[in-house]
């Protein structure tokens, strides 16, 4: 049984594709050696890592039929780890609602999706952080910097150095008098650009580098003729600071709807 919904919206589907994207890229034998896989349904996909704590590795995301929902599902119980199921609140219907009751998928949390078009001229980046764009010599340090960042095994350092270099993909390092403090990844098709990897270390929070790391983005976004960025964060908590939100929402992005997070029984 299938429902009806609206296509995919173009925010939603361009983080898919940098998903589906990076597991093509992802190199063996290490993708096998940390049981990295992908399988891309439609305009959206499933992905696994286990060993990355992160739901954004470990979920199904970008679908809104059941028929594919219920095929992403069965693929993921053969995974191991924390794995969720992403549904947007503004696209799920009663009978997907239903869908969720009857699997068992009990809500974990929730993502916000936010997208701004190009700016039209370039933006100023002040403070005294510096950005610029990571060359084939500085995947080792992008790969570190990604890991240490975001609380990851360095055992997946290979997984972000992969993304330098590549195709479609710009990869940004942000430094402060001259050491390397943050990251922050850009995949582009089509004309639509989805942000991610985003991190700073955390002694070197909150002076700035996400702010410039943000707008380096959007700089190189405008110069490639992207017209729509995308990105997504935790849903804002009342009482409760949400910093990467404040940056984006400045930086000039809008919310577009909320996506839950289910977490799949074992």
């Amino acid at each position: 049984m299938s429902i009806s919904s609206d296509r995919i919206a173009r925010e939603e589907m361009i983080e898919a594709r940098a998903f589906v994207d990076l597991a093509r890229i992802t190199p063996q034998p290490f993708k096998g050696s940390v049981e990295f896989d992908c399988m891309p349904l439609d305009d959206g996909c499933a992905i696994s890592l286990p060993s990355a704590p992160a739901i954004g590795l470990n979920r199904v995301f970008a679908l809104n039929d059941i028929d594919k929902l219920n095929v992403a599902v069965d693929w993921m119980k053969t995974k191991t780890g924390r794995r969720h199921v992403q549904i947007s609140e503004a696209s799920a219907s009663d009978e997907l609602r239903g869908w969720l009751l009857d699997k068992g998928l009990v809500e974990n949390g929730a993502w916000v999706k936010l997208a701004r078009p190009a700016p039209s001229a370039p933006l100023a980046i002040e403070g005294p952080v510096r950005t610029r764009l990571a060359g084939i010599d500085d995947a080792a340090i992008f790969g570190k910097l990604m890991c240490a960042g975001f609380g990851f095994p360095t055992g997946l350092e290979p997984l972000w150095s992969c993304l330098v270099g590549k195709k479609g993909w710009a990869c940004f390092i942000a430094e402060l008098e001259g050491a390397p403090v943050g990251t922050g990844a850009m995949f582009i098709e089509d004309g639509c650009a989805w942000l991610g990897g985003g991190t700073t270390l955390a002694e070197y929070r909150n002076r700035g580098a996400q702010k410039a790391l943000i707008n380096a983005r959007l700089n190189e976004g405008l110069a490639q003729g992207v017209s729509l960025f995308a990105v997504e964060t935790a849903q804002p908590q009342e009482g409760q600071p949400n910093i990467s939100f404040g940056n984006l929402t400045k930086a000039g992005f809008k919310l577009c709807y909320i996506r839950k997070n289910y977490l799949l029984p074992n």
